[in-house]
């Protein structure tokens, strides 16, 4: 039994030893500890993944990119222009109409409040959807549809049906579907801004780059469509008439080309021509409002003369959907499969 306690006290005495030791390599600063081999470092974090999966976490997110954040506020724009547009022309028609349908005030608190909601996240430099702002997009996509489908209503119902007489005085049917392409293009904004996959989110089936580029061209053609009725209503007496329907389709067609997939290295061609679409917005403001002053009384009588005269909220379209085609070449320009 002495042995053994001896032997035990021994035991205990050479822990002792090397425990002190060990303390002692540890405060001394000239001690540096052997880096482990690379293969058990390998093995210990597999093992350490088995045991214990990786959970995600915010770090592990990558952030929406600037360029993104860049268009979805180019986005932005575009939907509050079109939001504008509709504005002010469902104002002067419906005011026209006087407001016999209470629904008629629909359209003006809708674009009201895409036009709030879209200057705000022009101004808003953050990442993330904001439900508010996605909520009024979407009420303005609803009320937009809803609103086409009376104003193709109107026509029809008239003696007639659709007829060149029925088109040219009855409800325009560009203004609801502006206001429809406004709800999607700021829906498509906050698509943007809020996915962190670190690639552009899909839009009806397809890129959002690609997605925008369609719809947009196709906003194009709608709004030529509508400047041909009108100006063929006014028998093209001034030639600039000619602008808006022969400009934009060419703009259309570039972002047709460009949502079927056509090589990147040519886009400066439809980058310098949607930039001249946008210009066409203002200076057919400016040519609507040189109409106005030329009626009878001119400003001064413009309670009658902006009703009745060249709508001054319409050339601005063209501007609105250049923009969005703009966004959406950004959105290829930095997409990943692009």
């Amino acid at each position: 039994m002495a042995r053994q306690s001896d032997s035990g006290i021994g035991m205990l005495g050479l822990a002792a030893l090397g425990l002190v030791a060990a303390l002692a390599q540890r405060r001394d600063p000239r001690h540096r500890p052997a880096p482990p081999h690379p293969r058990r470092v390998a093995v210990a974090r597999s093992a350490a993944r088995a045991i214990m999966p990786a959970t995600p976490s915010a770090a592990n997110v990558p952030a929406v990119s600037a360029a993104h954040i860049k268009a979805a506020r180019r986005l932005n724009n575009s939907a509050g222009m079109l939001a504008a547009s509709v504005l002010a022309d469902s104002a002067v028609e419906h005011y026209r109409g006087s407001f016999h349908n209470p629904a008629m005030y629909a359209p003006l608190l809708s674009s009201l409040l895409t036009l709030a909601v879209s200057a705000h996240g022009v101004g808003d430099t953050r990442s993330g959807r904001h439900a508010a702002r996605d909520a009024i997009y979407a009420l303005a996509g609803l009320t937009g549809t809803v609103g086409t489908c009376f104003h193709l209503y109107n026509v029809t119902k008239r003696p007639g049906g659709v007829s060149w007489l029925n088109l040219f005085f009855g409800a325009p049917l560009g203004a609801p579907f502006a206001l429809a392409l406004a709800g999607l293009l700021g829906v498509t904004a906050e698509r943007v801004r809020g996915d962190h996959s670190g690639r552009v989110p899909n839009i009806l089936g397809l890129p959002a780059g690609r997605a925008m580029a369609a719809v947009s061209g196709i906003g194009m053609l709608g709004t030529t469509a509508e400047a041909s009725l009108l100006h063929f209503r006014g028998a093209y007496h001034n030639p600039a008439m000619f602008l808006p329907v022969t400009v934009p389709p060419v703009a259309a067609a570039l972002l047709g080309e460009t949502a079927l997939g056509r090589p990147a290295t040519n886009r400066w061609v439809t980058r310098w021509w949607l930039r001249l679409t946008a210009s066409l917005g203002f200076i057919g403001a400016a040519l609507h409002a040189l109409g106005v002053a030329r009626a009878m009384g001119g400003w001064r009588n413009w309670r009658q003369n902006v009703v009745d005269g060249p709508p001054l909220p319409a050339p601005p379209s063209f501007t609105a959907l250049a923009l969005a085609g703009l966004a959406a070449l950004r959105l290829l320009r930095d997409q990943s499969d692009d």
